[in-house]
């Protein structure tokens, strides 16, 4: 069975900002869909640390300040349940699929350090923005979430919500494997490695691009796991 057949699980965090040096989970989700298995939902929603979230970043996702403060979970024990199933979805051979997973997985990656925690395990990552990059690069328009499902026709509920993004990046990446059999045929750590490769080649042209203008511009090329660059403390 191809891997787009097969379970995946779509991982998914909306957050207090863009800097995933700084910027706090306010809500997650794992959705683990497919594989002629019925689909399973966490959900996480956090106390960001007593931190605030600012008024744009709610303006995204919905989640306030005092909504998180009243009703979230303390953000140490979420992001410690967060690498629990995570792990065991890895453990169980399952792809994560994150739609610019190296946000995300950046992100989780900077909370677990904050605290203490392990690094998640190496997983196998599919991710639709760098394969959609891949597949159609020359293709104008954005290519945000939103706009990757009206390109793939798939229906996109709620967008913004952590639970309707990870079920809308996992209908997404079957997509892009039905419409590009050559996606299809790849084994996960063909896909994986291929999708590393890609990474980098799109963040140099990139690059090549800003510096056009900005000469000294630098973008960040891993995937889909930024390095750690410091300690951290909490």
């Amino acid at each position: 069975m191809t891997w787009h057949l097969s379970r995946m699980a779509g991982f998914d965090i909306e957050s207090t900002g863009i800097d995933v040096e700084t910027a706090r989970i306010v809500t997650a989700c794992i959705v683990q869909v497919g594989g002629q298995q019925p689909t399973t939902t966490a959900n996480w929603l956090t106390d960001v640390d007593g931190e605030e979230i600012p008024a744009g970043a709610a303006a995204v996702h919905g989640i306030s300040t005092e909504k998180a403060h009243a009703e979230g979970v303390d953000l140490r024990l979420a992001v410690e349940e967060i690498l629990g199933a995570l792990t065991q979805v890895i453990l169980s051979g399952i792809p994560v699929v994150a739609m610019n997973a190296r946000y995300d997985l950046t992100l989780l990656d900077r909370e677990a350090q904050r605290y203490g925690f392990q690094p998640l395990t190496e997983a196998v990552v599919i991710d639709p923005y760098v394969i959609d990059k891949q597949v159609d690069t020359y293709r104008p328009g954005k290519r945000t979430l939103t706009a990757l499902c009206e390109h793939y026709d798939v229906r996109l509920d709620a967008a913004h919500s952590a639970d309707a993004d990870a079920v809308a990046a996992c209908r997404v990446a079957w997509r892009q494997a039905t419409r590009y059999p050559q996606l299809a045929a790849m084994t996960l750590d063909e896909l994986h490695t291929a999708q590393v490769g890609w990474a980098a080649e799109q963040v140099a042209s990139l690059q090549e691009h800003f510096r056009k203008t900005r000469p000294d511009a630098v973008v960040e090329g891993a995937w889909p796991l930024i390095p750690r660059q410091k300690e951290m403390t909490s």
